[in-house]
């Protein structure tokens, strides 16, 4: 079997969501800088531009300033109306209390986006960034092909079957995701990664919401991580993380914390989902010509997925034309990356769990709001507490650093002082 990828041969890339989007105009960017010419396939049978679920790639749809700059390296700028908001500081709620959180630096942008044509309850009227993608892909040379693979066989080439055909591929791109069962045979040895169940739904944004702030609460219902509002031009995202978050959480979330009201005596649910999210990596996620991008692979731990789409399809297709298309060549020269992001998520784990430990702590509760007080007052750059907070709710950061930030000096210092502090006050 040839190793690498030769004039006139086909790439299918299953799946047209960010990760098979980017994975095609890698692809095509990084062969016309070869002067390789491959036929590029995209399968994905949804309508992006659709409202609701259905058209939807079920995410809280925040772009990560990292993710923005690997637009600008693709040479893609998001059209303003993809963009819902920008995003310029976060909202914290602790014990009735609310803390501003603003970006560490004006480098750090966020945005928000919708998946697919918005909301389920109203007519289609919001230019989505998996369609925008998915057009870019087109325009770059890829073919999209709106068929629903069912079946990848393994073989010399593998092949994909449709209802309507069977198609030989000299190197499969698996783009599914993990809220898509994968059509691989069970030959090829893949595993799906390890998941959790979130819950979403969409309101009204009322005329008096702040339209750059997210909010962010803890604690409650039961096994809440974090809940967020995220403003969404005239709507508002409730995204809530935690264990295996059913849609009823969405009600008790918003009576536990008093938004009812805020969202005002009329508002109704737009658009409810229980999206799964990837925890784990993906048991094996390469063989001989073919390669798992985006969640259907290995992603950031809770955040920034739509980057980690970006960053694994980049490392792929990098791997693919520089190594081969062996499984051999993708130990090489994709599975090293991969293990980074597996590495961090461990960080990241030991962040996330420390910081629901902490949380049961009223002194702990009190320390964290004296520190971002004081910290409101303070120089961007001596905002350590208020930085590692807006690294894990964004995924600006890799999860290493900011478990190293927390374990700076001056970190260490100010967690204790404000520790005796609170103990002072409770007594």
């Amino acid at each position: 079997m040839r190793n690498r990828l030769s004039d006139g041969e086909r790439v299918c890339i299953v799946g047209g969501g960010p990760a098979g989007s980017f994975a095609a105009m890698h692809l095509l960017r990084e062969a016309r800088t070869r002067s390789l010419d491959l036929e590029v396939l995209i399968f994905e049978p949804r309508d992006f531009s659709r409202p609701g679920p259905v058209g939807c790639n079920r995410c809280a749809g925040i772009l990560s300033d990292s993710l923005l700059n690997g637009l600008a390296e693709l040479e893609l700028e998001l059209p303003r109306d993809v963009i819902q908001a920008d995003i310029d500081s976060y909202r914290i709620h602790i014990d009735g209390v609310q803390i501003k959180i603003d970006k560490p630096g004006e480098s750090r942008h966020l945005v928000s986006v919708y998946r697919g044509g918005g909301p389920r309850m109203i007519s289609n009227e919001v230019e989505g960034f998996d369609a925008f993608l998915l057009s870019q892909a087109r325009q770059a040379g890829a073919t999209i092909v709106p068929r629903r693979v069912h079946t990848i066989s393994p073989g010399d080439r593998p092949m994909l079957h449709t209802i309507e055909s069977e198609i030989p591929a000299d190197l499969v791109i698996l783009a599914t995701g993990v809220n898509s069962r994968s059509p691989l045979d069970r030959a090829f040895g893949y595993r799906p990664p390890q998941n959790a169940t979130m819950a979403q739904d969409e309101f009204m944004r009322p005329e008096a919401w702040p339209e750059k702030t997210v909010h962010a609460y803890f604690n409650q219902p039961a096994g809440l991580i974090f809940g967020a509002l995220i403003p969404k031009g005239r709507y508002v995202n409730v995204s809530l993380l935690g264990e295996d978050m059913s849609i009823s959480a969405v009600g008790e979330f918003l009576e536990a914390h008093q938004l009812s009201e805020r969202l005002g005596s009329d508002y109704r649910s737009l658009c409810g989902c229980t999206p799964k999210i990837a925890v784990r990596a993906s048991r094996r996620y390469y063989g001989p010509r073919w390669v798992a991008v985006g969640d259907a692979a290995v992603t950031r731990l809770y955040k920034d997925g739509i980057g980690s789409a970006f960053a694994t399809a980049r490392a792929a297709v990098r791997s693919a034309l520089e190594h081969g298309v062996s499984a051999q060549s993708f130990r090489q020269g994709y599975r090293p990356y991969c293990r980074e992001v597996i590495v961090d998520n461990r960080y990241g784990r030991v962040l996330f769990s420390s910081w629901q430990r902490a949380l049961q702590y009223p002194t702990f509760r009190r320390t964290l709001l004296r520190i971002l007080r004081a910290e409101e007052h303070e120089p961007p750059e001596k905002r350590i507490y208020s930085r590692i907070l807006w690294g894990m709710l964004s995924g600006g950061e890799t999860y290493r650093d900011l478990f190293r930030l927390s374990l700076n000096p001056r970190a260490m210092r100010t967690i204790v002082k404000g520790w005796l502090s609170a103990q002072r006050e409770l007594r």
